[in-house]
Formats: C-alpha cells, sequence, structure tokens
C-alpha cells in the first residue's frame, strides 16, 4: 500500500501497532464490565480511588490525579463531581493555593475500593498475567519500561 511506505511503515510495524491498541481496549473492557457487574464501579472510577488511597493523606491536588489516571481536567472534573454524589471522594481548598483543589478519598470511598479489588486484580491476572510466561513478562515489562521513557532504548 503506497500510504504505508511514503509514510516509512511496513505492513507488518502497522499491524502491531493495531495490535497493541487492541490488547490494551480489549483486556480495558474486560475490567469495566467486571467491575459494573460486581460492583456498579467504572474503570476510570476505580483508578481514581486507588490513586488516591496510595497517596499520602489519601488526597491529591487535581492536576496530579488528572496526569495519574491519564484524564483531561474537564474530564477528572466530572469525573470527581459523580464520585463526589456518591459519598466516595470530597473535595479540599489547597491552603497554599486559593484556585487549587485536592480531590480526598472518604472512607466510603475506601471500603469501596477494598470490596472492587479482587475483582480488579482478578481480572487483571486473568485478562493478562496468565497470558505470559515468566520469560515473557520480563520481555514485556522491558518493552513498555521503554515506551513509557522510564529506560533508555537500547
Amino acid at each position: 500500500m503506497t500510504l504505508l511506505r511514503d509514510e516509512g511503515l511496513t505492513v507488518e510495524e502497522l499491524a502491531v501497532w493495531r495490535m497493541l491498541q487492541r490488547a490494551q481496549v480489549r483486556i480495558t473492557r474486560h475490567l469495566e464490565a467486571e467491575l459494573l457487574v460486581a460492583h456498579d464501579l467504572p474503570l476510570a472510577s476505580y483508578e481514581v480511588l486507588m490513586q488516591l488511597a496510595e497517596a499520602p493523606e489519601r488526597r491529591l491536588r487535581m492536576n496530579d490525579l488528572a496526569d495519574r489516571v491519564l484524564l483531561s481536567r474537564s474530564g477528572l472534573t466530572r469525573l470527581i463531581d459523580r464520585l463526589q454524589r456518591d459519598g466516595l471522594v470530597t473535595r479540599q481548598a489547597c491552603p497554599d493555593d486559593a484556585r487549587g483543589l485536592f480531590a480526598v478519598l472518604t472512607e466510603a470511598g475506601a471500603d469501596r475500593l477494598t470490596e472492587a479489588t479482587p475483582v480488579y486484580l482478578r481480572g487483571i491476572r486473568t485478562h493478562f498475567l496468565d497470558m505470559l510466561d515468566a520469560g515473557e513478562m520480563g520481555q514485556v515489562r522491558a518493552m513498555l519500561a521503554r515506551l513509557v521513557g522510564l529506560t533508555a532504548a537500547p
């Protein structure tokens, strides 16, 4: 195909890219479905609750949280609105920045996260980790680390 050659991609390179996208979407859809069925909790909401649970004082600035969960600022604001309505998070003003806000995990949010975590972890095991043997796990880890910039390319 001329388009692929013109842009410097081979058919195989494009196929690998598409497989990576499909794998990520497939695994994410399975995790989302399992969390929704078992706990009525979308995957993005689970990720927010988990990030807050792991943060000091169970709170993060909204900008930092958006970066960690890979959402736009406006997307995170809408999600936090829903989580706040459900009593799973609250917002707190930042004492050193009048315009800044923290998202804070509530006890109800921590409880919901604790309930949902076994489903999340089982889903990761079933839909991803069980597909890899020990050698492949190391290879995938190294490749993904390179792709996200955690290590230099060889």
